[in-house]
C-alpha cells in the first residue's frame, strides 16, 4: 500500500500525543473471516479481499486499494470484558474500507462467498498510533497504553480491539503506520 491511497475520514475529539478519540462516519467494508494465528490470518484474509477488489467479482470491476487493512478477533465479548491477547486458532475478521465513491448498491458483488460487503454505521474509537513492526508483543503493549488512556477518560470498550496497518510489508519499520483501535462509549 502506498501513501497516496484513500483512507477513511474521521474527526478527532480528544488527543494526547499518539492517543486519540476519533469519530468516524458511516463506511462500507469488504470483510473475510479466516481462522488461525493472527499473522497468518491477516495474510490469508488480505489475499481473499485483494482478489475481490482486483476484479474477481460479478462485474469484473477493479476497486481502488485503500488503507488501512484492518484485523479484529471474531470472538464476541461483553462490553466490559478486556481482551489482552488473542490465542492461536482464533477466528479473525480482515477488512478493507471501500472507497468513499461507492454505495452498497454500486459496489461490485463478490463471487467468493468468503467476502462480505458490509455497511458500518458511524463509530467512535479510541486509537493509539505507532510505527515499527506490529508483532503481537508490540500490539499488546500499545493496547495496554490505549486501555489506560480509555480508563482515564471513563470510556468503555464495546468490541474487541482492531489492528490497522497502513503500509506494504516492505515499508521500512520507522516509516510504518500502525494503530490499535477500540470502539468505545462514554464521554
Amino acid at each position: 500500500m502506498a501513501s497516496n491511497v484513500e483512507t477513511p475520514d474521521y474527526s478527532v475529539s480528544s488527543k494526547s500525543g499518539n492517543l486519540e478519540i476519533r469519530e468516524y462516519g458511516p463506511t462500507i467494508i469488504a470483510e473475510a473471516t479466516v481462522e488461525g494465528e493472527r499473522d497468518k490470518a491477516i495474510q490469508r484474509g488480505f489475499r481473499i479481499i485483494a482478489d475481490y477488489i482486483f476484479g474477481n467479482n460479478l462485474s469484473s470491476t477493479k476497486v481502488a486499494m485503500t488503507a488501512p487493512v484492518m484485523q479484529q478477533s471474531n470472538e464476541k465479548i461483553a462490553m466490559t470484558a478486556p481482551v489482552i491477547q488473542q490465542a492461536a486458532g482464533k477466528s479473525w475478521n480482515v477488512r478493507f474500507v471501500m472507497p468513499s465513491k461507492y454505495t452498497i448498491e454500486t459496489l461490485p458483488k463478490p463471487i467468493n462467498p468468503q467476502v462480505a460487503v458490509i455497511e458500518v454505521p458511524a463509530t467512535r474509537f479510541a486509537v493509539i498510533r505507532f510505527s515499527g513492526f506490529a508483532g503481537q508483543e508490540s500490539l499488546d503493549r500499545h493496547e495496554a497504553q490505549l486501555r489506560t488512556f480509555m480508563a482515564e477518560r471513563n470510556l468503555t470498550a464495546t468490541n474487541a480491539p482492531q489492528y490497522a496497518f497502513y503500509n506494504a510489508p516492505w515499508t521500512l519499520p520507522f516509516m510504518r503506520r500502525n494503530e490499535v483501535m477500540i470502539e468505545v462509549t462514554g464521554k
